[in-house]
């Protein structure tokens, strides 16, 4: 079946990867977008664009592949969906992706439990049964114990999913996780797993035809993570050897046959300390991460979406498949470490990004973008291939050095801190390692002296305070110190969407989902006053300190900006 013209069901910059693959192949690619993001770099490098009302309009993004031949949904949005993929077929289109049977069984994470287990691979601990009312996961919760996670049974990309320490928790987080799942993905269904302290999160790339033939290509470790949202990504696992690769690649497949997988999968796995490992699921579509599989293993993973699914053989033994070298991929975001890695917003007056050997860099911005919190935070991702892991790190290192982010706070510091951290380097970090070492006291301060840079010749040629060590950029009233930006003027304070997560202010812009209090209502320290919503995200706010509401000045629907006056205590 030939491929032509393909329609590309997304945005940023898994859209301008899937363009690029497609200029490869000779196929033209027609971007969509909303109205805010008409201006957009996908929508600039496409041979056409087309208006969508929303990137998860199934029946407009079918209507908008008029005339083309496929559709690749990229990953997010309606990725996952079986609905969308069988409207797609059903109006003559090539899906780019898994069938809808096997989407439906794997994108239900309680049906995906079962399928494991049937198929002989271990699962992780937990109640997944066909009851998942509150007051059975109350019960259950309480049978299994704690550490527990409540998770989305139609999640991903850790939305839907609370951590609960201790039972009298477990009520709020499955109405937290409820909520946050029906936002993210229209179902409020969740279950529960035990959570697995000091585990590493590894992952393994399938690749299956439509022939029966199919290959795993090695794994990925996924373990640095915040919001149970994966951060930096490596290739191969330092925690994985040749006998457990095997072992984890077959469990892989053996899920991926069982389900009548099709397409680029992900099956998603726990190690534990104790040599053991299990099951978590398997995502019915590209990863985030697949750079650092194509590095290592040479193969175009979106090229080979785009093959199979216009019927090509894969004619890929899996004696063929011979990783070489090390990669590992750091996700840029537009958030705040200094506030809890809550999403940022700004115009980027700046953007430098790395281009050298062995460095790869995906990404759907350019300077001038307006950075909002309508979409995922993700600004570009920096990927570095070497001949072994110290060299990779010491490569992607200096990528990370070498990058200008100026106009919106990022996690450009936490990244540079985090690859030069003596656990990352030893390859002994776990899904704890954010939460155990890091603290946004480590933001290093601005040197004394730093001032604005003003337009005046003198101020060009002085030497600017800090500048010895090549760490200090100023740009306007804008300020990058080893990664981190900081506003010049008033206190020279880093730039932080937020002050505190139990702040009576806005620790970040979004819509406010719930008001939970009204004036003259008596409160307690910790108490949750309103919930917020951005990117599907749901942040509590808490009052910082026991009395009486005195002020509320917003309500459910209203847009807030980040340090915004939400209400008042006496």
């Amino acid at each position: 079946m030939d491929i032509e013209r393909l329609l590309i069901a997304n945005r940023g910059e898994i859209a301008v990867r899937v363009i690029r693959a497609c200029r490869e192949l000779g196929i033209e690619p027609v971007a969509v977008f909303e109205p805010d993001d008409a201006g957009a770099l996908h929508v600039e490098l496409a041979d056409e664009a087309r208006p969508v009302p929303s990137y998860l309009d199934g029946e407009a993004l079918v209507a908008a592949a008029a005339g083309c031949d496929a559709v690749h949904p990229g990953y997010g949005y309606l990725s996952e969906n079986p609905e969308f993929a069988t409207a797609v077929e059903r109006a003559g289109l090539v899906w780019v992706g898994p069938p809808p049977q096997a989407m439906r069984l794997l994108g239900d994470k309680v049906e995906a439990r079962r399928l494991a287990e049937a198929a002989g691979v271990p699962v992780v601990p937990g109640y997944a049964g066909i009851e998942l009312d509150d007051a059975t996961l109350l019960r259950e919760g309480g049978r299994l114990g704690t550490p527990l996670l409540v998770k989305a049974a139609a999640g991903g990309g850790g939305r839907g999913m609370r951590a609960v320490d201790a039972t009298g928790e477990l009520a709020e987080a499955i109405a937290a996780a409820r909520r946050e799942a029906a936002a993210a993905f229209g179902d409020d269904r969740v279950f529960l797993e035990r959570r697995l302290t000091a585990a590493r999160h590894v992952e393994v790339q399938v690749l299956c035809d439509a022939r029966g033939g199919a290959v795993h290509l090695g794994e990925r470790d996924c373990s640095v993570q915040r919001r149970h949202q994966k951060i930096v990504e490596e290739s191969p696992s330092p925690a994985v050897g040749d006998e457990l690769r095997a072992a984890l690649g077959d469990a892989a497949l053996r899920v991926a046959a069982a389900a009548g997988y099709v397409g680029a999968g992900t099956a998603e796995f726990l190690l534990g300390n104790d040599g053991g490992w299990c099951f978590l699921e398997l995502n019915a579509r590209l990863q985030v991460e697949h750079p650092v599989t194509e590095a290592v293993c040479g193969i175009d993973l979106v090229r080979a979406q785009i093959e199979i699914a216009a019927g090509q053989p894969l004619e890929l033994e899996q004696a063929d498949v011979v990783p070489r070298g090390h990669a590992i991929e750091c996700r840029l975001y537009a958030e705040d470490p200094a506030a809890g890695f809550l999403p940022a917003a700004g115009r980027l007056a700046r953007l430098d990004l790395p281009h050298w050997p062995g460095v790869r860099c995906d990404t759907g911005v350019r300077r001038g973008d307006q950075i909002g919190t309508r979409y995922d935070p993700l600004l570009a991702k920096l990927i570095a291939h070497a001949v072994d892991r110290d060299a990779c790190v010491e490569r992607l290192s200096a990528a990370l050095a070498g990058t200008v982010v100026l106009g919106v706070t990022t996690n450009l510091g936490f990244l540079r801190w985090t690859l030069d951290h003596p656990v990352f380097r030893a390859g002994a970090a776990t899904t704890e390692f954010v939460a155990n070492e890091w603290s946004p006291q480590l933001v290093p301060e601005l040197p004394d002296g730093v001032a604005p840079r003003g337009d005046d010749i003198w101020h060009a040629f002085a030497a600017a305070p800090g500048a010895a060590d090549g760490e200090l950029v100023v740009e306007g009233d804008m300020a990058l110190y080893h990664g981190w930006a900081h506003r010049l003027g008033g206190d020279d304070a880093p730039v932080s969407a937020a002050t505190s997560a139990g702040s009576l202010q806005a620790p970040m812009p979004g819509t406010v989902a719930r008001v939970l209090v009204a004036p003259g209502e008596e409160v307690s320290a910790g108490q949750v006053l309103m919930l917020l919503e951005a990117m599907k995200m749901e942040l509590a706010v808490s009052a910082p300190a026991s009395g009486m509401v005195s002020a509320v000045h917003v309500a459910a629907g209203d847009p807030v900006r980040a340090g915004q006056p939400l209400a008042e205590i006496e």
